[in-house]
Formats: C-alpha cells, structure tokens, sequence
C-alpha cells in the first residue's frame, strides 16, 4: 500500500492543476504560489549553507590534520577499513581508486583496504589478484572478498557490502584487531577520497563522544571528469555537486550517501547492511536509527570527494547513462516504505524526531519528480482550462507572480556558480578556450536538462514502485 501510495503522491502533485483547475482554480493558483515561494526558500538556504560549507572547506583543506590526530588518545590503536564494491568496474578506475587511497598522509599500515569483487564478475579473480599484487605492500592488508548471490538477496551494492564487511570481521580477529579499534568505509570504486581524509576522520572519531551514534562524510563532488562530460550532464553534476557540499552544513537533514564512514561496531551491532535492499546507504542510516535511537546522525567531513559524473562513449550514451544513474538515486523511494513501518513501530524514540525524519525524506523523494512540473508549467494551466477564472485579477495575473518569484530563485544560482568555479579542478589544457563561455550560457538549459535528466527518470523511478516493477542495480559506466 506504502509502495504505491508514497509515488502516487507525486503523481497527485503533478496532475492536480489538470483536474482541479476545472472546480477550484483559485485553490490550486494558490497552492502553485505557495510552492513558488518555498522554491525560493529552498534556493536561499541552498545558497547559504554552500557558501558556508565552501568557507568551512576552504579552512579544514588548509589544515594539518594529521598533527592534531597523533595527539588524540586512542590513535595508535585506530584502524580505518575501506571496503570498495565493485562489480564489472576497468581496472584503471581500480586502479587510481587505490593509488589515491596510498596518496593519504594517514600511516598506511593502519589502512585495511577490502575489494569486494563479485563472484558473477568474469574477471573478478583476475582483477582481485592483480591489484593485490600490486598494492598489498603499500597498505597494512589487503582482502579480496568474492561474494555469491544466495536466494533472498538483492544483486547491488548493499548485499556486496553486508559479505565483505562479513569477511573483514574474521579477518580482523587473526590480525588481533578488535572492532572496536577500527572504522569502515563504503568507499565507491570511482571516489577520491582528499589526502588528509582519514586524518580528519581520525580527528572527529576519537573526539567524538557519541561516535558510534554517527556516520561522517566528505563532499560528494562529481568532479572527476567534469571538463570532460558533455554540456547537459556537466549542468545537472554542476548543481548536484554544489547541492551535495551545502548538506554539509545542514546535519539535521544529513544522511549519508555514496562514500561515508562509520564505527564498525555499529555496522556489526545493527547486524551489517541489509542483503535485500538497492538504495544501501540510506537504508543502513535508518536502520541504525531505529537501534540506536535519535542520537544517530551524519557529520560532515568538509573535505573534497572526487567521483566521476555518468559519462559514456558518446553523447548519447552519456545521457542515457546520466538518466540510469539519476533513476537509480530516485529508487532511494523503494526504502520510504521500511521507514514509514519504523516511525510508526519504533516506540523507543520520541515521535517528534520520527515524523521530522520522516517529512525531510517524504519532501526529498515526493518533490523530487513534481517540482519541474510545478514549477515549469503549473501556472500556466487553470487560466486555459478554465477560461472564467482567467478573467478574474488572480488567473490573469497568476503566471507574473509566479515569474517573478521564480526569477528570485534564480539570483540565488549566481552563488552555485560562483563556488563551482571556486571548487572544481583548474581547466585541463585539453579543454579549449574558446569553450570558457559556454559554461556560463549552460545555465540557460537547466529547465531542459532538468526535466529529462533529474524529473523524468525520478517520475520513472516512482512508476516502476507503484506498478510493482523492480528495479535491479545496473552499474554506472566507466570511460
């Protein structure tokens, strides 16, 4: 019931100026202003904790977090577990993973590095032996884990990540390391993790009261190839990366995603990651919600995290593999469900906290297909469908006042455009000169890009749920 009612609230949201322009279009002019001004606040905020973020990033890059974490009780006993899934991943994208991880000014010998391969990847073994060869003597160990699907589990990122943490846990005890003494990272196979990452980690962790309460995560930049990607997906990377930064700044609506870290006894207490799930990392944040309580809650690491924005091998492809990995993000859907039986089932924590929780992922995932339909064309609508109402003050004026609430939003964008400029890589000398303007006058496409690429594959995630079609894990291509 929760799988079709939740997507079909987005369809409601979409449609509505369709069937009640005809009764009540006064209401729904009224309803479409009201989401024009809560754009315009969302744009603000957005704005603002960016450019904090951005300064707060600026200072800690700066940092020597390394000196202040050798002074931290408990550092010559901390390891830090990166568990990297991969599946059908070029071994060149394994390969600069890993020789950035050997990149950090962390003692590499208290780094644990699990490639988690899997056991239907043809050239899994292959690929788990040669980078084991090559980097087994850089870190403090190395583990190839090979993970079978058994029946009940989902093929994705979330089953991979429950065998190999698994495995990681056994191997510890022949090491003589505890859990207690150790971090786990679900380190994407693309990310690029700063150099000063497990540093900083190692900083917050150790002087960090409540640690086992918490995850902790870098800024999630799509950056990695962004002067390679063609214009619409350099777009939608651009926002997406700035927006990722902002939620930073933002620990009440932080929850974790892609590339984060945590207690390893907490994974190991709340029973790993779930095998039967796709969208891992919001899932595990909840789940070790309903544990452990309303103490649970993200902490930015505000350190830069390079991965790679969808890119194909040609235009086309690119875009399709831009809409497959923003569908995939807008299954994250599938999970509200799990959460709504928690909030209401979970009598442990207070219920303010559940039902805030609850409303930050239902505007989230609700929204995430309607807006562009709102926004875009919804003001446009009763005034044709109902001719007598366009006569009236409020039907014939309706499309300026939500023009010009819209145009404020939009001064909002110069700041994204600003920090981009300030936090993406220099220009490569690859990437012509004569090219410099377009990525201002890209901005001008954001409607188009969009709707294709960020509310149609979310309004085609929703559709799938409520029609009960599932979506299986298909791996975002690599170039």
């Amino acid at each position: 019931m929760l799988e079709i009612l939740v997507p079909g609230t987005s369809w409601l949201l979409i449609t509505m100026p369709l069937w009640l322009s005809f009764a009540h279009p006064a209401m729904v002019a009224y309803l479409i202003i009201t989401f024009d001004v809560y754009w315009l606040y969302k744009s603000f905020t957005l704005a603002l904790h960016a450019i904090q973020s951005f300064i707060t990033l600026q200072a800690h890059i700066k940092l020597d977090w390394y000196s202040q974490a050798i002074k931290t009780p408990g550092f010559p006993r901390l390891y830090h577990a990166i568990i990297i899934p991969q599946y059908n991943e070029p071994i060149h994208i394994l390969r600069r993973t890993l020789e950035n991880l050997a990149k950090q000014d962390f003692p590499l010998k208290r780094l644990i590095v699990v490639l988690a391969t899997e056991d239907k990847d043809p050239n899994a073994r292959d690929t788990g032996t040669l980078l084991k060869q090559e980097f087994s003597n850089q870190f403090g160990h190395f583990l190839v884990t090979r993970h079978i699907l058994h029946h009940g589990e989902v093929a994705g990122k979330s089953s991979n990540m429950a065998w190999a943490a698994r495995q990681l846990v056994a191997a510890l005890k022949g090491w003589h390391i505890t859990v207690d003494q150790a971090t786990v990272t679900s380190c994407d196979a693309d990310a690029l993790l700063h150099p000063k990452y497990f540093s900083a980690l190692t900083c917050q962790f150790l002087t960090d009261p409540d640690r086992e309460f918490h995850f902790y995560q870098g800024a999630i930049l799509f950056y990695s190839n962004i002067w390679r990607i063609p214009l619409p997906t350099r777009v939608l990377n651009t926002l997406g990366s700035i927006w990722n930064l902002a939620l930073l700044s933002q620990q009440s609506r932080f929850i974790n995603f892609s590339t984060y870290s945590l207690p390893l006894a907490t994974a190991v207490r709340v029973g790993y990651w779930d095998v039967d799930v796709i969208p891992e990392d919001y899932h595990l944040f909840f789940k070790v919600y309903f544990a452990l309580g309303e103490k649970v809650s993200t902490r930015g690491i505000f350190l830069p995290v390079l991965v790679d924005a969808a890119e194909s091998r040609t235009f086309i492809g690119s875009l399709v593999n831009q809409y497959e990995q923003s569908k995939r993000w807008a299954w994250g859907v599938s999970d509200i469900p799990y959460v709504i039986r928690g909030v209401f089932l979970n009598g442990q924590i207070s219920l303010s906290d559940r039902l805030r929780r609850l409303l930050f992922l239902l505007e989230h995932h609700i929204f995430w297909p309607s807006n562009w339909f709102i926004l875009t064309l919804g003001s446009a609508i009763p005034p044709i469908l109902n001719p007598a109402f366009s006569r009236t003050v409020l039907g014939h004026n309706l499309a300026q006042i939500s023009s010009g609430i819209l145009t404020l939003s939009a001064v909002f964008l110069l700041v994204v455009i600003i920090i981009d400029l300030r936090v993406k890589p220099p220009r490569p000398k690859e990437f012509a000169s004569w090219k410099l303007p377009f990525l201002y006058l890209q901005w001008f496409t954001l409607p188009v890009v969009s709707f294709f690429l960020a509310a149609l594959p979310g309004l085609d995630a929703h559709t799938r749920l409520m029609l009960g079609k599932r979506l299986e894990y298909r791996v975002t291509e690599k170039v």
